[in-house]
């Protein structure tokens, strides 16, 4: 794979495991300089200390719950502070949700974990960022996004509806990006079902470990790992990817009607201008 742009500054939300620090000791390992976001500090200690063993090199850690959108506010001001430039942004955090929550900001956690806080995000960081990497799904098609109504998952809850809705808005989110910010190269990727953190909380998806092919982080990331590191021209911007090809999500994924109302809202749910 070849390098084009030299020693980059890749920031990997979600690193303290699976598909993120995968990534993050990967493009470690290839020369970059990596800053890992995670939740929890002291997973997010031990992803740098792995970061550091296999690159020989410590990454920044900063740690953000994605639950609480003004700690979101808070990494981007310490993310602005620290560079003045960031070649890649990785929109790697996210979550499966089992049971109907509430965040302290009023959004259902699945919806504000997966797709507000790393829209707010990327919003924060704008003029910053030179690409965008988001971590979609093919549960997209299980979503059920309506823009009006971001809290629509809450009523009768089924976590992987809720899961696939806020995936949908991944994809959304990063082909409307592109549109409207055309200095910023945005794609969405399908890491493929992994074998994640996602098993400490289900019994129900741990089995499904056991009984499917699930694959690993580091096979997760590949694509990821791939999107970061090739040629814009040879990228769709905007577009949505799954072993490093391009392929077309379900409609409801793919409606640019759908995606600029979902950035309206999402915008008004997160305070800032659109």
């Amino acid at each position: 794979m070849e390098d084009l742009t030299g020693r980059r500054l890749v920031v990997v939300t979600g690193a303290s495991s699976g598909i993120g620090l995968a990534a993050a000791v990967d493009l470690a390992c290839r020369g970059d300089q990596v800053v890992l976001v995670g939740r929890d500090p002291a997973r997010l200690q031990a992803a740098g200390d792995r970061v550091r063993e296999a690159a020989g090199e410590r990454p920044e850690l900063f740690r953000a719950d994605f639950a609480v959108l003004d700690d979101v506010r808070r990494l981007a001001e310490k993310l602005r502070a620290a560079y003045d430039r960031i070649d890649v942004l990785v929109n790697n955090a996210g979550a499966i949700v089992l049971q109907p929550i509430t965040t302290v900001d009023g959004f259902e956690l699945s919806i504000q974990a997966n797709h507000l806080a790393p829209f707010l995000l990327s919003n924060l960081l704008r003029d910053r960022i030179g690409r965008t990497v988001v971590t979609a799904s093919g549960a997209h098609r299980s979503g059920a996004l309506d823009p009006d109504d971001l809290n629509a998952p809450l009523r009768r809850y089924r976590p992987m509806t809720a899961y696939g809705t806020s995936k949908q808005a991944n994809i959304l989110f990063a082909a409307e990006a592109a549109r409207r910010w055309p200095e910023v190269r945005a794609h969405s990727f399908h890491p493929g079902v992994v074998r994640t953190r996602f098993a400490n909380d289900s019994r129900l998806v741990a089995l499904g470990m056991r009984l499917l092919p699930f694959r690993s982080p580091e096979k997760g990331a590949e694509t990821l790992v791939w999107l970061v590191n090739s040629d814009p021209a040879r990228l769709v911007d905007g577009g949505y990817y799954y072993d490093r090809r391009l392929r077309r999500p379900l409609r409801k994924a793919a409606d640019p009607q759908l995606a600029a109302r979902l950035w309206t809202a999402s915008a008004k749910a997160v305070g800032i201008d659109e």
